[in-house]
């Protein structure tokens, strides 16, 4: 539960900063301190806390590979471009796509289900499906990826 939340809550501060141009720190700051505040039971439980640092992390992450990320992207987005998706779409990909080829600590098919919860979540009707179809196809060339983006020209 602790790692879907901190996506959820990283995702929510990715689209934050898409919509409104605020920095890293507030965006992060604002929804973990909303979340608190909608379900403090949630968060306080010891087994399910969530510091503002697991989602730091992730959006720091996500931002620091966001072109990589987007060059990757282009290839498996068959018939749309970056610019076309919807912002949730958008951040929901990137964040995935953070996760399965730049770390190492979560299983990408872990990463993948959760990104199409997310993506039902979040986005629209269709969203599961597209982010789905994307993912599903990265997945297959992870490996070849993963050694793209560690080496010395990525």
């Amino acid at each position: 539960m602790r790692r879907r939340l901190a996506r959820e809550l990283a995702l929510q501060s990715l689209y934050q900063m898409a919509m409104n141009e605020v920095s890293t720190g507030d965006a992060v700051d604002h929804v973990v301190e909303e979340a608190r505040g909608e379900d403090e039971g949630q968060l306080t439980r010891e087994k399910d806390r969530i510091s503002e640092q697991d989602v730091k992390e992730l959006v720091e992450g996500t931002l620091s590979h966001k072109s990589q990320i987007d060059h990757l992207l282009v290839d498996y987005l068959k018939g749309w471009q970056m610019d076309r998706l919807s912002k949730v779409d958008r951040e929901i990909l990137r964040l995935a796509t953070y996760e399965m080829v730049f770390r190492d600590d979560v299983p990408p098919k872990v990463v993948v289900n959760e990104a199409i919860e997310m993506s039902k979540n979040f986005g629209t009707e269709e969203s599961g499906k597209f982010v789905n179809g994307v993912l599903g196809k990265m997945i297959k060339d992870l490996d070849t990826l993963r050694g793209q983006s560690s080496s010395p020209e990525a």
